[in-house]
C-alpha cells in the first residue's frame, strides 16, 4: 500500500503560504502558513496533521487488539497533543476515553500498551509517546 500527499509552498517561510492535497482529496488545496503553524491563523499545520494521524492510527490498532482478544469497543476517543519545542516534535501525548464492555483493567492496559508501541505512526515517530486513559467512566 502506498498513499500520497502533496505540499505546495510559495514565498518565504514567514510571509509565504502553501496548500496541502491528499490522494483521497480529504485535504484538497487546504491552506497552511506561518500563522496556522505558529500562531492561530486559518488553516492546518504539520503538527496538527501528525496528531490526527497518531490518534487515528492508535485508535484503530487498539480496536484490532480488542477484536483479537474477543472484545469490541463501543467507542474509542483519542485526543493527541503534539508538543513542538525548538523546532522539534518532542512528544505525542495521547488521551483516550474508552467504552468497552466486559474487559478488565489489566487486560485493557496490556492492549493499550501494545497499541501505543506498535501502531505504525508510533513506530514512525522518534519521540516520547504517552497514553493516559479512562475506561468505562
Amino acid at each position: 500500500m502506498k498513499r500520497r500527499a502533496t505540499a505546495v509552498w510559495n514565498g518565504s517561510g514567514k510571509d509565504g503560504k502553501g496548500h496541502l492535497t491528499t490522494q483521497s482529496t480529504v485535504l484538497n488545496q487546504t491552506q497552511y502558513s506561518f500563522g496556522s503553524r505558529f500562531e492561530e491563523g486559518v488553516g492546518t499545520n504539520p503538527e496538527e496533521l501528525v496528531g490526527a494521524a497518531h490518534a487515528g492510527c492508535f485508535s484503530m490498532k487498539l480496536a484490532f487488539n480488542l477484536q483479537a482478544a474477543g472484545f469490541t469497543a463501543t467507542e474509542l476517543k483519542t485526543d493527541a497533543e503534539i508538543v513542538f519545542e525548538d523546532g522539534t516534535i518532542v512528544a505525542s501525548n495521547l488521551t483516550l476515553t474508552a467504552k468497552v464492555d466486559g474487559i478488565d483493567n489489566a487486560k485493557f492496559d496490556e492492549l493499550v500498551k501494545d497499541a501505543e508501541a506498535n501502531c505504525p505512526i508510533s513506530k514512525l515517530l522518534n519521540t516520547k509517546i504517552s497514553v493516559n486513559y479512562t475506561l468505562n467512566a
